[in-house]
């Protein structure tokens, strides 16, 4: 009986606040749900998901079992060391830079500005995290969420607020997740009948010269503006010189395949597995998720209605659709599909997804960029 009692003891089912527990396993649960049957960004929300629920199996702290993400020699610490030092992020960025093509956005330059609309909401937030009370470094790392880029968000909070890692890694997913619920509604509200018919001239024709150009060139632009983004945007474009070097065909396609396959796996999974309820179900993780939602939304609406702007200083024949302004949000492709998808319920013969893309690559930019900046304004204080 002795032996049968402690053996319950160290079961999940006897520890403390287990139900705080259970709540967590329903997120993920849910996050599962979201994920298989309404296939919002499966990739990341089934290793998320799961995670989650690795992560709040109840266990007893003082049985030194070395299972928990946060225990010191455990497998889970280890690998969540890649999300706590910033080494996944920017494996991810090589991954997508591998995947993005920038034809859209070269053959328009002035969709450009549309990224960088967008990433008002990252600033807008961080006034609202500092109004309040939050910490200037851990407002910037709140804020990111609005640039709808995972990644980022995981880099910024990394240096800037390591204790919300988890809150702010999981809004920012669940926001890049739930775009075709939450932007269309805004794009709806802010654009009129006509703006979204609205027919852009086709793309021009990018010349091979440009695209192996601009990688470079766009590095040593941005990086200089915001040197503490290096990470980032140097894998970034480093991953983009691969694809359209012409030369390097067999990097190219392991960084946007098998690399960033791994690399997502291992930071959903750790991710998720970090929101052990102990420490994620606080009140500071609710603010966290609130204000993430308005940056996003912010976000969205900013690159509306600065392409509404732009449309005031145009010729008729050189209109934007203001529907891709939404996409200024760096969520690829996602975002710029939702554009496309809404865009072709006014009018179905309106193909708006590769004009989308161009300001949807520039907020990949913009949100690095923006991360850069706040890096290096309060790391270097």
């Amino acid at each position: 009986m002795e032996l049968f009692s402690k053996f319950i003891g160290y079961t999940g089912f006897v520890q403390p606040d287990v139900w705080k527990n259970l709540v967590m396993i329903a997120v993920g649960l849910f996050f599962l749900y979201l994920a298989i049957k309404k296939d919002y960004e499966p990739l990341l929300l089934v290793p998320i998901g799961f995670g989650i629920l690795i992560g709040n199996i109840p266990f007893a702290l003082d049985a030194n079992l070395e299972i928990g993400i946060y225990e010191q020699g455990s497998v889970l610490n280890y690998l969540y060391f890649g999300v706590t030092q910033g080494i996944y992020p920017p494996l991810i960025f090589l991954g997508i830079g591998a995947l993005t093509d920038f034809s859209a956005l070269l053959s328009n330059p002035k969709l450009m500005l549309l990224g960088a609309a967008a990433q008002m909401g990252i600033f807008l937030t961080l006034v609202g995290a500092l109004a309040i009370g939050f910490l200037p470094e851990e407002a910037a790392a709140i804020g990111i969420i609005g640039g709808a880029d995972g990644p980022t968000a995981i880099f910024i909070a990394s240096k800037l607020a390591p204790q919300f890692m988890g809150a702010i890694a999981i809004a920012a997913y669940s926001y890049m997740a739930l775009i075709p619920v939450i932007q269309p509604p805004i794009m709806k509200l802010l654009t009129s009948d006509k703006e979204r018919r609205i027919r852009m001239k086709p793309s021009r024709s990018v010349p091979k010269s440009e695209k192996i150009l601009f990688p470079v060139l766009g590095f040593l632009g941005t990086c200089f503006i915001a040197p503490a983004a290096l990470p980032l945007l140097g894998m970034l474009f480093f991953g983009n010189l691969l694809k359209e070097s012409g030369v390097t065909d067999r990097l190219a396609k392991t960084a946007g395949s098998s690399l960033i396959d791994i690399v997502t796996i291992l930071l959903g999974l750790t991710v998720g597995a970090s929101t052990q309820a102990q420490y994620f179900l606080t009140s500071q993780s609710i603010f966290i998720f609130i204000l993430g939602a308005l940056s996003f939304c912010i976000a969205t609406a900013c690159g509306l209605l600065f392409a509404k702007f732009m449309n005031l200083f145009l010729k008729p024949g050189n209109k934007i659709n203001p529907l891709i302004g939404a996409a200024g949000v760096s969520a690829v492709p996602n975002s710029a599909r939702v554009v496309q998808q809404f865009g072709r319920k006014y009018d179905p013969d309106n193909y708006l997804l590769m004009h989308a893309m161009g300001p949807n690559v520039a907020g990949v930019i913009g949100s690095a960029t923006a991360a850069g900046v706040l890096l290096s304004y309060f790391l270097g204080k």
